[in-house]
């Protein structure tokens, strides 16, 4: 699901994004909007993307809707809130999709089976659709192994970033078969790394 309006469209690739752990600190199921803080150079690695006019899209999956500890409205007001504390540093999200759903915890409609919860592809198809993306020129950055699957999943770039989840995470590449394009420290690195490889293919 998507709640904002859009600002960038474009017929090359996007830069998705992991929400918790990844652009603000993991505190386990985000439920009070004066939790939400800013990792150190997030904001500055999003407007290197906005600078040069790269889509750059949140995707995150907000199954605690289901679990009755948050509700929709909640999600809604922590992004728009999220791109206002981002504007203090000039940059800003792009889009915001988000899964509400569980497959086994909650009640309908948010207990089912979806296609959009990570690393289910639904949510990068969803923002494809409506920005006439190219997914296979897209990257996918996360402090989660699903993260990286779900670039896999459309041929895209999964990135892993070591902050929030991501360190432990990195622990379980061997075992898991799940294999990042690459594994940066933070969210800053990660971009940067993208945009190197942006300018060796384009």
């Amino acid at each position: 699901m998507s709640e904002t309006t859009p600002q960038t469209a474009t017929d090359n690739g996007a830069v998705f994004l992991d929400r918790d752990g990844t652009i603000i600190r993991e505190v386990d199921y985000l439920s009070r909007l004066e939790e939400i803080e800013i990792l150190p150079g997030a904001a500055e690695a999003i407007l290197k993307l906005n600078r040069r006019q790269i889509p750059v899209i949140l995707i995150t999956n907000q199954s605690g809707v289901a679990r009755g500890k948050i509700s929709e409205e909640f999600v809604n007001r922590s992004h728009l809130l999220l791109n206002r504390l981002l504007a203090q540093k000039g940059a800003h999200i792009d889009d915001f999709f988000y899964c509400p759903h569980h497959p086994d915890v909650g009640r309908a409609p948010y207990r089912k089976t979806c296609n959009c919860r990570k690393p289910a592809p639904g949510l990068l198809f969803q923002a494809s659709s409506r920005y006439h993306l190219k997914l296979e020129k897209s990257f996918v950055i996360g402090d989660k192994l699903i993260d990286v699957a779900l670039a896999h999943k459309v041929k895209a770039r999964g990135i892993l970033v070591k902050t929030g989840y991501g360190d432990q995470e990195s622990k379980l590449i061997e075992t898991s078969g799940i294999n990042p394009e690459m594994i940066c420290r933070d969210l800053n690195e990660a971009i940067d790394w993208v945009l190197n490889i942006r300018k060796e293919r384009f």
